[in-house]
C-alpha cells in the first residue's frame, strides 16, 4: 500500500507534468490537499511529507483538526465547503482561504468578522458552471456584479474562482467547463482591476486535474490521490 508521502510525491509529478505540457510557469499550480474526514495524524503525515496547504468542508471537524495541529504553525487552512451564515464567524478567523463564496451575505459576513490583527481573508467565488440543481455557486450571468460588490469590502481579498463541474460529462464537456471558469476570470481583471488580485482558479481534483491545468487551474483540490478512498459513513 502507498503511503501518503508516496501519494503526494505521485500528485505532484502529475501537476508538474500537466505544467510543463500545457507550457506555464513551473510552480503555476498549487496542490490542495483535501482532508476532510481524515484524521489530523493523516495530515500530520502529509506535512511530513512538504506538503501544507490543506481543504476542509465540515467546519467543526477542521476546528478540531486546527486545533489539535496547532504545533505546525505553517499549516494553510482552506475552507471549501457549503457556508451556513451562522458559521461565518469561526470560518472568518480560523480559515487562511475560502474557495466557496456564492453571495454577498456570506462575503460581507466574512468581512465583518475577520480579526482586524488577521491578514485579509482569501475568498473565491465558487461558480455553479453546469448550472446543476444539486450544487451551490453563483451563476456566470450574476458573477460580474458580485465580484464588483465582494471588490469594495474590507478585511477580505477577493482572489478568483472555484468550480467543481459535473465529473460525469464527457471530456470535451469537461475541458470547456474549465474554460469557460478560466474565461470568466480574465473578463472580471479587465472589468474590474480594482476587485482583488484575481489571480486564482480553484479547479481540478483526483480524476481530472490534468484537464484542469491545461485550462489555467492555480489550485487542485485533491483528496483520494493522496490520501485514499475515504470511509464508507455511518
Amino acid at each position: 500500500m502507498s503511503s501518503i508521502a508516496d501519494n503526494i510525491g505521485s500528485v505532484t509529478r502529475r501537476i508538474q507534468k500537466a505544467t510543463l505540457q500545457a507550457g506555464r510557469e513551473p510552480g503555476a499550480v498549487h496542490l490542495l490537499a483535501v482532508s476532510k474526514t481524515r484524521p489530523a495524524e493523516d495530515i500530520r503525515e502529509a506535512v511530513a511529507a512538504g506538503q501544507t496547504a490543506f481543504g476542509e468542508n465540515y467546519l467543526q471537524e477542521a476546528l478540531d483538526k486546527i486545533e489539535t495541529l496547532s504545533d505546525l504553525p505553517d499549516i494553510e487552512w482552506h475552507f471549501i465547503g457549503p457556508i451556513q451564515s451562522n458559521k461565518t464567524r469561526q470560518i472568518a478567523s480560523a480559515f487562511d482561504w475560502v474557495h466557496s463564496v456564492d453571495r454577498l451575505k456570506i462575503a460581507r459576513r466574512l468581512s465583518e468578522q475577520r480579526e482586524s490583527d488577521q491578514p485579509p481573508l482569501n475568498i473565491c467565488i465558487q461558480i455553479n458552471i453546469n448550472n446543476e440543481d444539486t450544487k451551490a455557486g453563483c451563476t456566470l450571468d450574476a458573477l460580474p456584479e458580485l465580484a464588483r460588490d465582494i471588490g469594495e469590502l474590507p478585511n477580505i481579498a477577493l482572489r478568483g474562482l472555484m468550480a467543481i463541474p459535473d465529473p460525469d460529462q464527457p471530456e470535451a464537456d469537461l475541458r470547456l467547463s474549465f474554460r469557460q471558469l478560466a474565461n470568466a476570470l480574465r473578463e472580471l481583471k479587465h472589468s474590474f482591476p480594482e476587485a482583488g488580485p484575481l489571480d486564482t482558479l480553484s479547479m481540478g481534483m483526483s480524476g481530472d486535474m490534468e484537464l484542469a491545468v491545461a485550462e489555467g487551474s492555480t489550485w487542485v483540490r485533491v483528496g483520494t490521490a493522496i490520501f485514499g478512498k475515504r470511509p464508507a459513513k455511518d
